[in-house]
């Protein structure tokens, strides 16, 4: 089987390459932004015709909620028409393809966690141009939404806050935002199990639990080892400076679609950040 993964070099996308490395008879081609640009059509038919992929899983994405809100046509470009462009080929290869998409594609209004089928309604530029990028995938494909990602390879929330710890002084994180942190040591292998599977439809994939973004940083600073203390609540819009675009309240999703199809739940997510805080500090 040949699987294409494209946004290799992310975060997710590097964990997927290694969830890949142990089945047997998988020939994977890692493709990074550096070697393949999906929002040029070109470059990915001509990928595609020497590849010949069976199964592609597509991660790239333009992911900086406020850069997509400040720069809507790049967001468009990269996470709509670049999955068009993904999905097209996918389609003339005959490959089954598996979009990695976001909680973000729903407005936060939601008093439970949102199932699969509820409206979507996305309130920023960049759950708007994810949705976009679903609704341009066939529907033999696998949409996986997720959440609130953390993992080794770049930089996110996990990152900021330990690093943010190792200097003196008060640390406010907002509690008026809720979700599921999610993993991406967690999250990649079973992304690999749907696309091995080639199982289609849309799924709800997130670490067990939720959480604000206080409780998160809390929590991270326990585990390392600092004063957890020093992280002090504040509602958003206490946020200095205040952020471009606007996150939904409560995102938290509900897995249970992808677990009644036979795949077991991921961890809670304070085992996924002790595993995390412990590989960052190994390389420390």
């Amino acid at each position: 089987m040949r699987v294409l993964v494209t946004g290799a070099a992310g975060q997710l996308g590097r964990d997927i390459v290694s969830a890949l490395r142990p089945h047997q008879m998988v020939e994977v081609t890692a493709a990074g932004h550096a070697s393949l640009t999906v929002e040029d059509r070109a470059a990915v038919d001509e990928l595609f015709d020497s590849v010949r992929p069976d199964v592609v899983i597509h991660s790239a994405a333009f992911t900086d909620v406020d850069g997509c809100e400040t720069d809507p046509q790049r967001a468009n470009t990269v996470n709509a028409f670049g999955t068009g462009n993904v999905a097209g080929a996918a389609d003339r290869a005959g490959a089954h393809l598996v979009y990695v998409s976001t909680d973000y594609v729903f407005d936060g209004r939601s008093s439970r966690p949102y199932r699969e089928s509820d409206p979507t309604n996305p309130i920023s530029v960049y759950g708007s141009s994810k949705l976009a990028g679903e609704l341009l995938c066939p529907k033999s494909a696998t949409i996986v939404r997720t959440s609130w990602l953390s993992g080794a390879h770049a930089a996110n929330f996990v990152r900021t806050v330990l690093r943010l710890g190792e200097r003196d002084g008060e640390l406010r994180f907002v509690d008026d935002q809720r979700g599921s942190p999610t993993f991406t040591a967690d999250l990649a292998p079973a992304v690999v199990a749907l696309a091995m599977d080639r199982r289609a439809g849309c799924f709800h994939v997130t670490n067990r639990g939720e959480a604000s973004r206080f409780e998160l940083a809390k929590e991270t600073l326990a585990i390392a080892g600092a004063d957890p203390r020093r992280v002090h609540p504040i509602p958003t819009e206490e946020l200095d400076p205040p952020r471009p675009a606007t996150r939904p309240a409560y995102s938290v999703l509900d897995t249970s679609a992808f677990e009644d199809a036979g795949y077991p739940p991921l961890p809670p997510w304070r085992d996924g950040l002790a595993r995390l805080v412990a590989q960052l500090h190994g390389e420390t």
